[in-house]
This record gives C-alpha cells, structure tokens and sequence, in this order.
C-alpha cells in the first residue's frame, strides 16, 4: 500500500477487522469494529483495487499461523505419551486441540468471505470452490506435511481400542458389557471416538490422516481373526469368515466413515469391502499353504480345508506360492533318511488324493510330486514297500487302491470322448511349463495311485518280480496256511499288472496246492514212516520261483535220513523226477524241556540243528560244531547268540558252549543280540539275483563271439535284447553290462582291444 494517509487508515482497519494481520490470536469482529468500518474498508480496496491483494495477504497469514503454531502444537500430543496407549484422550486431546484452532481460523475465513461478496472477488485461492475449502485444503497441507514417521502408532492404538469397543467378544475375549477402553462398565469412551471422527470429518482430515490406518487395523484384524480360527484345526471357514467380515468389520468401517460427507459412503463401502474381501481371500490362502504340509498328511480328515483351498485358489494368484512352500516342506520334512520308506509312500498317497482335490487336471500334482518320484526311485526298498502295502492286511491307502477295478497301463491314452465335449474344460496356463509333461492330457487327469508309483520306475516288471519274491518268503515261512489269502490278492493284482506278468506266481500258488497232496500221499504210503522229526516239505518248480539265498548246512543226521527217505517216496510217486532240498530254508516248531521249564518255538533249520547236536552232547567246541555242520564260526556264532539269549546254552569258556539245564539268574540280566531268522528273506538279494541272471547271458555272448569272432558293446547290448532278455530275465543297461564284461576281461575270459571284444585263442 502507499504511505498515504488514506492507506494508513485502510491498513488499520484491516488489520482491526483480520486481527490475523497484526498477529491477534483473537477474531472477535464484532467486539472491535462496526459495520460501517467494515464497509468503508470494503470500499477502499475496491476503489484501488487493492481487495485481491488483502485477501492473499490473509490467506498468507492463515497457512504461517498453521505452519508455525496450530499444527506443531497438534502434532506434539503425539509425544506426551507411550504409542500404545489403550486411552483414547491422547488422540482425543490432539484434534480437539487443532479443531478449535480450525475454527478460529474458519471464523477469519467467514470474515473474508464476507469482505469477498461486498468487494465483489471472484478468484477463490487453490481455485477451490469456496474459501472454506481453500481453508480445509491448507489444513490438510500443513497436517500431512509435518507429520512424523511413526505418527500412525497413535491413530492405530486409539482406533484398535475403537474396534475392541464395537467387538469386545470377538476381538480379545473381554467380558460383555465393559468398555475395552477403560474397563468400566459405563464411560464416555463412546462420546470421544464419535466427537473425534466428527472433528476430523468436518476438517476433511479423516482418510487423509487416519484412512491408512483403518486399512491396516482393517488387515491386522482380519489376519489375527484367521490365525486364530485356523490354528489346529482343518474345518472349513471362509463362508464363516465372510460372513463375518461383512457384519463385523464392514459395519464398523462403515460407522467410522458415516460422519465424513465429502465422500459417498456406500461407494466408498463397496470399494474397501471388495478389497477386503480380496484379503481375506489371499490371508486365508496363504495360511492355509503355510499348514498345507499338515493338512496333506491329516486327509481325509483335512477334506473341508482343502475344498477351501480349491475355491481359493482361483481368486488369487498363489498357486505358484502354493507350489513353492509344498515343495519345500516336502523335502525338508518328508524327503531324508530319518523317515521310513513306508512312511514316505503313506504321505505320497495323501498328497495324490490331496492335490487331485485341489487341481483335479493333475497339473499341480505332477509338479509337486517330482521330487518325490525322484527320492523313492534313489531308495532300495521303495518297491518292497510297495508291493507289502499292496498286500498287507488292515486298513492301508495302497490295499485300498488295489481293490479297485483298472489295470496299471505303461502307455496310458485316454482321449476326450464326444460325449462329454460340453463339459470340458482346457488345462491351466501352468500345463505348458510343466517340467515333465504327459504325452496326453488324459493321462494326467485319470492316472491312479498305483499307476503314478509304478511310473516312478516306467515298468511293471520291478513290482511283478518284487512281489514274487515277497510271495515266496510268506509261503516259506506259513507253509500250513491257507493260501486263499494269497490268491485273492493275486486276482487282485492281476487286474492291475495282467495276467501273463502274474503267471509264475500262479504256479508258485499251485506248488503249495500240489506239495501238500504230495506230502499227504508219501505219508499215506506203506513204505514210508516218520521218525521222531515229521517233515512237511514244500515242493517248488524251480524254474518259476525267484533264486534262493544259498547257504551251506548240514542237517542233524536223523533230519537227513528223514529227508532221504522222503526223497525215495517221492521218486517212487513221480518217476523220473527226484527233490534238490535247501536244507537252510524252512521252519522247524520244536518243543524243548529242560530241568525247571519248557519251551515252544519255531526257529530256523539251522538253530533246530545246532540244538539238535547239544541233545547227543551237552558241550560242544566252536570249531568242532562248525565242522560238522559244514558252515562258518562266524555265522554259528551267530546263530548260537539265539539259544543264549534264551537261557538254553551258555558259553562257559571262550568258543566252548554248554547246555544250560537250570536257568542262571545272573545271567539273566546279561544282554545278547537275538537274531530274528524271521526277518531274514528267504530269497537272493537282488544283486545275487543280478549276477546270477548276468551267468545265464554269459553263454549268450560267449556264442555270439564264437560266431562273429569281435563285437563293440553297443552291438552285444542290441542282440542279447533281442534274444537274452526274455521272460524274467531284467535287461540291463550298457553301462551294467560293461562293468560285467569288464570283469571277465580281468579274469582273461574276453580280450577288448580297439572297442571290440573277442575270446581268448
């Protein structure tokens, strides 16, 4: 202005009207000037064209008066105390502090507005529609940009309290009818959250400062809701937790934002309750993959947790995560030496049935079973297992699976009728970065457990020949059972595997059937007469069982003429044919009296005879036993530690044992190793067995290179495919049958030289 007397005048009226200008925190305009001032300042500054100018001046001293006073005070209420704090004054305090600042100052924007009109401006600072909006616009400037970092501690603690109040018994269990705040049973609690949403919606500060807040209470509260229902327990929850979502937490946001009219509050409702929604979907989900361990193991009793799973999973992008965490827990949990065989095929069971609920295209079970296809095929007793649970009774998965109708196919095409072409549906998007993908889509969507194991290895042959052998070892040692156990589960397997692959178990079978009647007439036969030791052999088709374990013994005498002259009355009932015995296999039930009590056993042929010896003498020499028995110390040592073990023999000095006719209280307590002969198989390990089949080949290539003089290894591997590996003969790989030609090159039976093989001249 000019130093005029005239602008002199003007300036103090202005500043006796707007106090503001002269640093007044005061703007009693109607205690300090009359209307007729007021007018005749409305008229100087229009006359000189001065009133765009006062009402910028104004405008500048309201934002330094929040700048510098108003908000800094607002702000320092969030440090008088700990940011946790369940009392709801500190935040209270705060906005009522900077809402009576606001209204000071609105009362100085209603005398400008007023100043605007009789001056007649039209440019509105901000380019806000009204002046009280340029003033709530300058407020929320100056809030947000001083805010501190951690303002939002207080504003989450003061509305966390505010939703225990709305929620008392779903939140933290707090007794109905007292305030969550204060603990009282009538308070003003209520009174203060409400006054404070009020305040900060007629500033227009409550989403500006306190909507992040609702949003991240919103989020905590839901994910702590969910943990909490979820822990321990696998029922199904999320129609629950919807439901629960739009009654509780919705309704309270939408009491916390009913004060705020710049917004449209349904719109805004239906927006933040389709994010939520989106949370609480993704929340649950992810919970629900942190257990997915769990809950594969627990099925089918964790059924309803996974159909919540699969209506999840479509929602949300976490099937990848899902994928990632499954896989992992399996390793770390599942796939090391510390778990059992069994145990590992138990948990591969639930995680099929598991994951065909969860994607029924088998897309997400084939990529998280690979892991575990690839550990069994590294385990040597994954097969075993296999084929023990196959035919093991109880309730088993496996035994379960075997039951049903369908044959394991290697070459599975299973294509999509036309019948059903309404109803189908495309694979996934992760169908085509699958690491190992089918051949067809229906193979992935119809293959059955037992198909996915026998997969594993690619063939049925190592089942076939690994349930031969168990076959063999429970006929050896229940010879007097009843063998329609044995056949219907062979029927069983024959749906599975086909009957050719099965034929040499039923012959196995039959030797069971034909050795019983064999046995009955010899026995009927005159001629023949049982001694003290009554036999009941088992009579085997050689060519049709898997190798036994060889093992030399000589049986007690009375035991070999019993033997001989069964032999005899079998030549006599079968001609030409005669008995090749394994005097090492079998049972022998024996019953033993000593001075002062009896046993009852049934052992091995080997401990019988060792017992047998200590009936014609009572002490005998290790070596001289071992001598007459035609084995080793070491292994009658062994078989010695059984009797001792049951107070039967003693060694009373080093290698010399005695029968133990009054059991020896002190000895007793001693502890030896008692060898269960039962859990010894009967059958050649499958290394005898591969040496053994690689002997049979060996008269193969010896004629091949009679005839051909040299061959290279790849061409040898070719012709004893085409004429060696037939029947139960496994084919072997080149580099097995190197190492075998290899060792016969070391023994000078073959010459290799320039990649050929030749025999020796």
């Amino acid at each position: 202005m000019d130093e005029s007397p005239d602008s002199k005048k003007a300036w103090a009226l202005s500043q006796k009207i707007f106090p503001i200008l002269n640093d007044f925190s005061t703007c009693n305009q109607e205690d300090t000037f009359f209307k007729s001032q007021f007018e005749e300042l409305c008229n100087y500054m229009q006359a000189n064209g001065l009133q765009d100018f006062l009402q910028q001046l104004i405008i500048n001293q309201v934002e330094k008066r929040f700048r510098d006073e108003i908000v800094p005070a607002f702000w320092s209420y969030f440090q008088k105390s700990e940011l946790h704090n369940k009392d709801l004054n500190q935040f209270y305090n705060a906005v009522k502090s900077l809402y009576d600042n606001y209204k000071e100052m609105d009362k100085i924007t209603s005398g400008l507005e007023l100043f605007r009109q009789c001056t007649h401006v039209t440019k509105i600072p901000y380019n806000e529609k009204t002046i009280n909006n340029a003033l709530k616009l300058i407020l929320k400037a100056t809030v947000l940009a001083q805010s501190p970092l951690n303002y939002q501690a207080v504003t989450l603690s003061f509305y966390e309290t505010a939703l225990r109040i709305e929620d008392v018994d779903s939140y933290l269990g707090f007794d109905s009818g007292h305030c969550a705040a204060c603990d009282q049973d009538s308070c003003n609690c209520l009174h203060l959250l409400q006054e404070t949403n009020r305040k900060l919606s007629e500033m227009n500060l409550l989403e500006p400062l306190v909507g992040q807040t609702f949003t991240n209470l919103s989020h905590k509260y839901i994910y702590t809701h969910i943990q909490k229902m979820c822990k321990d327990n696998y029922d199904s929850f999320i129609t629950r937790l919807e439901t629960w979502l739009h009654t509780v937490v919705i309704v309270w946001l939408r009491k916390m934002y009913s004060f705020d009219t710049s917004i449209c509050l349904n719109e805004a409702m239906d927006t933040f309750q389709t994010k939520l929604v989106n949370y609480l979907y993704n929340s649950y989900t992810k919970i629900r993959i942190n257990q997915l361990f769990n809950i594969v193991i627990e099925y089918p009793e964790s059924l309803p947790a996974l159909e919540d799973i699969r209506l999840c999973l479509p929602r949300t992008d976490l099937k990848p995560l899902l994928m990632k965490k499954l896989q992992r827990a399996m390793e770390t949990r599942l796939l090391h030496h510390g778990v059992s065989t069994a145990d590992i095929l138990t948990a591969y069971v639930a995680t099929i049935k598991s994951l065909k609920v969860l994607d029924p295209t088998g897309v997400l079970l084939e990529s998280v079973t690979d892991p575990i296809h690839q550990y069994l095929r590294e385990r040597e007793d994954t097969v075993r297992c296999v084929m023990s649970s196959l035919t093991e009774e109880g309730p088993n998965d496996l035994a379960e699976e075997l039951h049903k109708r369908g044959a394991v196919d290697e070459n599975i095409n299973v294509e999509d009728g036309d019948d059903d072409w309404e109803t189908w549906t495309p694979d996934p998007i992760e169908a085509a970065v699958s690491p190992n993908p089918p051949k067809d889509v229906g193979s992935r969507r119809n293959v059955d457990i037992i198909s996915m194991l026998v997969d594993i290895y690619g063939s049925n042959e190592l089942f076939v020949n690994e349930y031969r052998n168990l076959l063999a070892d429970r006929l050896l040692s229940q010879y007097t059972s009843d063998t329609e156990k044995e056949i219907r589960y062979l029927e069983l397997l024959k749906l599975k595997f086909g009957d050719s692959n099965l034929h040499f178990c039923e012959v196995m079978l039959k030797d069971v059937v034909d050795s019983k009647r064999i046995n009955q007439r010899i026995k009927e036969d005159s001629e023949y007469s049982e001694s003290i030791v009554p036999l009941s052999t088992l009579i085997v088709s050689q060519q049709f069982w898997p190798p036994f374990k060889e093992e030399k013994l000589e049986l007690h005498s009375k035991v070999a003429e019993q033997i001989k002259q069964f032999t005899a009355g079998f030549e006599t009932l079968k001609g030409s044919r005669t008995l090749c015995w394994k005097n090492h296999l079998g049972v022998v039930n024996i019953e033993i009296e000593l001075n002062d009590r009896t046993f009852n056993l049934s052992v091995s042929p080997m401990q019988a005879t060792i017992l047998m010896h200590f009936q014609d003498k009572d002490t005998w020499q290790l070596e001289e036993l071992s001598n007459v028995m035609q084995c080793t110390a070491s292994l009658l040592r062994r078989k010695i530690s059984f009797w001792i073990s049951h107070g039967i023999l003693s060694e009373t000095s080093i290698d010399i044992f005695s029968v133990q006719n009054v059991e020896n209280k002190n000895l007793a307590k001693v502890v030896f190793c008692d060898e269960d002969f039962e859990a010894e198989s009967a059958m050649a390990s499958v290394q005898d067995q591969k040496d053994e089949e690689f002997q049979n080949i060996w008269t193969y290539i010896v004629g091949m290179l009679k005839n051909l003089d040299s061959l290279p290894l790849d061409r040898i591997h070719h012709m004893l495919k085409m004429f060696a590996f037939q029947g139960l003969t496994t084919e072997c790989s080149p580099s097995e049958l190197k190492v075998f030609l290899d060792r016969k090159v070391r023994k000078r039976l073959l010459i290799f030289s320039n990649n050929l093989y030749t025999l020796p001249k």
